[in-house]
């Protein structure tokens, strides 16, 4: 089965004027998404929110039931939504029991939501430990180095942001399993792009942000708990009316927090951005995530080609079982040379030491390939 390209192109007003490659970054928005919003605006300006609650929730519970099956979590009750990634990773490393002299492994070069509220942690004794890139990722044999009997977590993303290294999550899952390790995860560079199974990796918690692969707003997202590590988590350091197994008695005080992810939902959720978010995985599973999977492969691979045909080194190995939606060109002045891409009307981002190009699944090879020719104008 093949994606019918033109038709989801349709779908996303910015490919009119751009060649948009930037999916790590801020995605452009598809008219799904727009008519989304503005329909529950409409609903809510014409009505009191309690008739438009009723809606609101049952929408909110398919969400979940959408975003379980995105990442194979044996139920709804494993998600919660949240407003971002760096709540969620958080909400991770508040939670977990950790004592002083336990030690967290991050990936040198991870990006920071996933590495400061680790290091926020030296306050109740916690060590983090940062483990050495290489070849733009994880090694496993550097992991197994740094790993001894006080590591409690490894902190890891499921794709490197600077240099576009797939991470072998199966691999730190199966040792984590293995050494009674909490295996945390920040899947917000594939997750939409790339098949995520959280079962099967021995993934404990697992935070996503809405914006990038996923292709919605900013400002929604959610966290996965594994339902058996529950009970073992400690009260978070915010709670809310909509933390207690009676959040809609007000004046109940009981604070008993239920069994499920939901004990981590503090209050009023953003609305608009979480209805965003269930019309976008709604139409990523419509294409299917292992046909976008194979479109982005194939996009990416004649781009990795290209950008080695012209000279250009890439930052990180290019083997296909390390590759993501994300190719790094490395460049003298990325910004400068970034800027110049825009003007000409392809969108890239300079991240670290190179032009950062990310396509999805409605780009075409056309667009990847005027990449190589406008770096060679602009940078030689």
């Amino acid at each position: 089965m093949t994606i019918d390209v033109a038709a989801y192109r349709a779908e996303f007003p910015i490919t009119e004027r751009y060649a948009f490659l930037s999916h790590a970054a801020v995605s452009p928005l598809s008219r799904r998404v727009q008519a989304a919003v503005q329909a529950y605006l409409d609903h809510a300006a014409r009505e009191p929110f309690l008739a438009v609650f009723p809606q609101v929730m049952a929408q909110f519970a398919e969400l979940k039931q959408r975003l379980a099956r995105l990442i194979n979590a044996a139920s709804p009750d494993e998600i919660v939504l949240m407003p971002n990634t760096a709540a969620g990773i958080n909400t991770a490393a508040v939670s977990l029991p950790l004592r002083p002299g336990d030690n967290v492994l991050v990936l040198d070069g991870d990006y920071p939501a996933n590495v400061y509220p680790w290091q926020q942690l030296a306050y109740r004794g916690v060590l983090v430990k940062v483990v050495p890139q290489h070849k733009g990722g994880l090694d496993l044999d550097l992991l197994a180095r740094r790993i001894d009997h006080r590591t409690r977590v490894i902190a890891l993303s499921t794709a490197m942001f600077a240099t576009g290294f797939r991470n072998d999550l199966a691999a730190v899952g199966q040792i984590c399993r293995e050494r009674g390790i909490y295996f945390v995860v920040d899947a917000i560079q594939t997750l939409g792009a790339f098949p995520l199974d959280v079962q099967a990796w021995h993934i404990d918690m697992l935070a996503c942000g809405s914006q990038k692969w996923l292709l919605s707003t900013p400002g929604s997202g959610f966290l996965y708990v594994r339902r058996e590590l529950i009970r073992d988590l400690v009260p978070g350091a915010y709670v809310g009316a909509a933390s207690s197994v009676s959040g809609q008695n007000y004046l109940d005080y009981n604070l008993t927090l239920p069994e499920t992810a939901e004990r981590f939902t503090l209050g009023t959720p953003n609305v608009a951005n979480n209805l965003a978010l269930l019309a976008a995985v709604t139409m990523l599973q419509e294409v299917g995530i292992e046909q976008i999977e194979r479109q982005i492969n194939t996009l990416v691979a004649a781009l990795i080609d290209d950008l080695r045909e012209r000279g250009y080194q890439l930052a990180a190995d290019t083997a296909p079982e390390h590759r993501s939606g994300i190719v790094v060109a490395l460049v003298e002045n990325p910004n400068a040379v970034s800027h110049r891409l825009n003007e000409a009307g392809i969108v890239v981002t300079p991240r670290g030491a190179g032009v950062r190009i990310a396509p999805h699944f409605y780009n075409t090879l056309d667009e990847v390939l005027r990449v190589g020719e406008a770096l060679d104008a602009a940078t030689k």
